[in-house]
């Protein structure tokens, strides 16, 4: 945070010797008011745009998630790191110390202990970093010393039993400056649920008529037998002295998985010509699986003069083989019992063993990109930021399916350049127009070549105004080209048997021949998109905001996976769609279609908000007493570069009363010129750790341990809400040109379920002196999905969804009188989690109210609530 009020007699003569020199390094007249305010050095890696972070954590805000690594505290912010642009965005554009990373693996199994603070910034600023504007950045600023090994054991289990599932996992940690290593040893194991254990209803048609077969229910299953085993390691180093000189990152994962899952047993109709019955037999149909990936990747970051130069490389290989057991041949046991040879409801005679089928598939990803990143010139109103980019990706598939008995080889090659200019136009802090306030264009373009399809190109605009310093809107206008998946393009043909489809037509569900694999004939989609947003940090409580967002997106040429099978959607693809002279359905074909277009429009709004509670802590020697201030900043005196040694505290920007994040220039450290991305600069200099209001950090060693002493906190309990509202005004779909529009928020429906005009997203909680607990949940409003109309066919109600998860924890290692008992639970931490608390399952019911059989709640979620417990200890 850049602005802080402390008490009055401290702030006095810091205040009066820090007027001085700000006004002389920058110019800007001191205002002559009585309120007394410090300006204060950005920290160092934060990420110096124009937009203002959405959301930003401190210390004691990190640790009141109780979050076990950052991959576990990404997952609890997922309604602020969710975009809500709607183009099938996956997690956040991750940075580390303001800087690329290859890929999250780098640094997800850190713990959150490690870092010193989080910023999440709007979608704008992924195009400053070579990234599409489709994702949020996050922004995990490190500790510059730390050490810790870490230890976890996770046991879990629905509530209503069945299976359960176990996880182990060692990691160790050390952070010395630029210097960097973490390796990490996990393993998993979940059990098999079957049909019978959740009492999956199955029409009579299925079930044997002889009592003493075995019931195929015990060999379907609902969650797979799996298990998996990974290492991973990240090296990193830096390329001379202290942090401006860059660094070197190098990481690797070796992950093992193997899966079983069962599919029922064989059945025969037996007939004698007077008597039928259906049999099962003894041999279960079982499908295993075993995937050997192997991850490596390299971060280079490296300041060339006034200008950063990044580049990373992510590399994988994937090697999977399925077995998948053959149906018997029970046409022998056939022609006998209708030849009278054969008892029908008797014992029945064992079967040779039919094999089975194998399928083996080999890919391989690679993805790298350079870009430079800096100022070529100063305008009145800032710097100009200019970032270009070039990268290649690579993309192969080689598989074979003794199944169809075909090798498919499939590759694409992507080459990729692009360019992102930052122009301020309006600047406070340098007197050019300041009446308007800060206002920054923002403007990028780009292109892909496509070894397998051809160019696309990209394109966007974009303008972020504030004209206060708590205030700023955003409005962007994005272009883009998508091309099809590869294996929407070329996957081979397979035909499944007896998969269970509802049939709106006729209101039932059948047992259908299913086509899938890939379609030549797609076509490069065209994507146009509209953003509009406003951020206004609130003038009530520590750093809370409101945010609002507005999107339009319009696209052509949509590939899809082919949608579920609504009379509308049989009407636009009739050849699709196969039926017997009854009208039975017997057979689909699923490979991908083209739409011709899709719109829709929705709004997004809603609420951070942070606070604390409680009684501050006695200042003690531990907690660092006075000494929470910071340095000079990176390589400005003494204290500029990282420190050695391990007990030095880092400092940081105190917390209390600070203002909120800005960019625009308006505080005098994020800059209204919307600079390059900023480097790791290294920390302030020797300032113990966090005093009463104060927001240490850093520190020894230890001083990540829970237990031992956090950084960034007073004593003082920390809590937080998140909570976001999405509304959907306009979603259709034109399946072919001239063709009938679909409206999904009206009956029609693409997927299953529909899509819903309303949903919310909640995470909140807090945490004090070692006892926290958290919440997050999300509400979806009812769908209603129209059927034919005709006689047999029957609308489904996809009910409201509301799910809730509770995790609650205690730091044993806080607890005094505990570890002086027992000093083994030092570092310790004890979380009890309930997923899904009230057992909430979508209800799917047609007309007369009753649940189809493919729709029944244990098909769609058979885990139900999920009670597990967490004991993690750190050395």
């Amino acid at each position: 945070m850049r602005y802080f009020a402390l008490p009055l007699l401290a702030l006095i003569p810091v205040s009066t010797a820090f007027a001085q020199t700000t006004g002389a390094d920058t110019g800007a007249e001191i205002d002559d008011t009585d309120e007394i305010v410090v300006i204060a050095d950005r920290y160092p890696g934060e990420v110096n745009v124009p937009q203002p972070p959405l959301l930003e954590l401190d210390e004691a805000d990190i640790a009141s998630y109780g979050a076990s690594s950052l991959s576990e505290l990404l997952d609890s912010l997922s309604p602020q790191v969710s975009s809500g642009r709607g183009r099938g965005e996956g997690r956040p554009v991750i940075l580390v110390n303001g800087q690329r990373v290859s890929s999250f693996r780098e640094m997800r199994n850190y713990p959150p202990e490690a870092v010193r603070k989080v910023e999440v910034l709007p979608e704008e600023v992924a195009l400053r970093y070579g990234y599409p504007a489709n994702q949020r950045v996050v922004n995990f600023i490190l500790k510059p010393n730390f050490t810790s090994k870490t230890i976890d054991i996770e046991l879990n289990a629905p509530s209503r039993g069945g299976y359960a599932d176990t996880e182990l996992q060692g990691s160790m940690l050390t952070i010395d400056g630029p210097r960097r290593l973490n390796l990490t040893v996990k393993a998993t194991d979940s059990s098999m649920l079957t049909e019978a254990e959740r009492h999956v209803i199955q029409p009579a048609s299925n079930i044997p008529t002889v009592s003493s077969d075995r019931n195929p229910a015990d060999y379907r299953s609902l969650v797979a037998d799996s298990r998996e085993l990974s290492a991973e390691g990240t090296w990193t180093t830096g390329l001379g002295e202290g942090v401006t000189a860059g660094s070197l990152s190098i990481n690797g994962a070796y992950t093992r998985s193997d899966s079983r899952s069962l599919s029922g047993l064989n059945m025969v109709t037996l007939s004698n010509g007077l008597d039928t019955a259906l049999r099962s037999l003894p041999d279960p149909l079982a499908r295993t699986s075993s995937t050997d990936t192997f991850e490596v990747g390299a971060t280079l970051n490296k300041p060339l003069g006034g200008w950063q130069f990044s580049a990373t490389l992510d590399g994988n290989h994937a090697e999977t083989t399925t077995l998948i057991d053959r149906r018997a041949d029970t046409s022998g046991l056939v022609s006998a019992a209708a030849a009278g040879l054969l008892d029908i409801n008797g014992v029945l005679p064992q079967l040779p063993d039919a094999g089975h089928d194998t399928a083996r598939v080999l890919s391989d990803g690679l993805a790298s990109k350079l870009t430079l990143a800096g100022s070529p010139l100063t305008l009145p109103a800032g710097e100009l930021s200019l970032t270009v980019s070039a990268g290649f990706d690579y993309t192969g598939i080689n598989s074979r399916d003794s199944r169809v008995n075909e090798q498919t080889k499939l590759n694409r090659k992507d080459f990729s350049t692009g360019v992102n200019i930052g122009v301020p136009i309006t600047s406070r802090r340098e007197g050019v127009l300041d009446a308007i306030g800060d206002l920054t264009l923002n403007l990028s373009a780009g292109i892909n070549e496509l070894s397998d399809f051809g160019t696309l190109t990209n394109w966007n605009a974009g303008l972020t105004w504030s004209p206060t310093e708590r205030l700023t809107f955003q409005a962007s206008y994005i272009a883009e080209d998508a091309a099809p998946g590869l294996t929407d393009l070329g996957n081979p043909l397979v035909q499944s048997l007896n998969v269970p489809v509802y049939d709106f037509t006729r209101g039932e569900t059948a047992l259908v021949t299913v086509t899938t694999g890939g379609n030549p004939d797609l076509r490069k989609e065209k994507q146009r998109d509209i953003k509009l947003s406003a951020n206004w940090q609130l003038p009530i409580l520590s750093r809370s905001s409101f945010i609002v967002e507005y999107f339009r997106n319009r696209s052509s040429d949509v590939t899809s996976s082919f949608p579920v099978l609504t009379p509308a959607i049989e009407a636009a693809f009739p050849d699709r769609v196969m039926r017997d002279n009854s009208g039975r359905l017997i057979g689909i074909d699923r490979r991908p279609v083209t739409y011709d277009k899709m719109e829709s429009s929705r709004i997004r709004y809603g609420f951070n908000l942070s606070g604390e509670f409680g009684k501050a802590r006695a200042s003690s020697g531990r907690d660092g007493g006075q000494g929470g201030g910071r340095g000079e900043g990176a390589g400005r005196g003494a204290g500029g570069g990282w420190r050695d040694n391990a007990g030095a505290g880092s400092g940081g920007p105190p917390r209390d009363g600070a203002a909120p994040a800005g960019g625009g220039g308006r505080d005098g450290a994020r800059g209204g010129e919307g600079g390059a991305p900023s480097g790791a600069g290294g920390p302030g200099g020797p300032g113990g750790g966090a005093g009463a209001g104060g927001g240490g950090g850093g520190g020894g060693p230890m001083m990540g341990i829970p237990g031992m002493g956090r950084g960034g906190g007073n004593g003082r309990g920390r809590w937080n809400l998140a909570i976001y509202h999405t509304v959907r005004f306009d979603e259709t779909v034109t399946i072919a040109a001239g063709g009938p529009k679909l409206d999904l928020l009206d009956g029609d429906a693409l997927t299953d379920g529909g899509v819903a005009r309303h949903a919310i997203e909640m995470e909140g909680g807090g945490a004090y002196r070692g006892f926290g607990l958290r919440l997050k949940g999300s509400y979806t409003a009812p769908v209603n999905v129209k059927g034919s109309g005709m006689s047999g066919s029957s609308d489904l109600r996809f009910g409201s969804t509301f799910v809730m998860n509770l995790r609650m924890f205690v730091d044993l290692g806080q607890q005094e009188k505990l570890v002086a008992a027992s000093p083994f639970f030092k570092g310790a931490r004890l979380s009890f989690v309930v997923d899904n608390l009230f057992d909430s399952r979508q209800r799917v019911t047609d007309a007369n109210g009753e649940i189809p059989l493919s729709y029944q709640a244990d098909y769609r979620d058979p885990k139900g609530r999920y009670f597990g417990i967490d004991f993690r200890k750190m050395f």
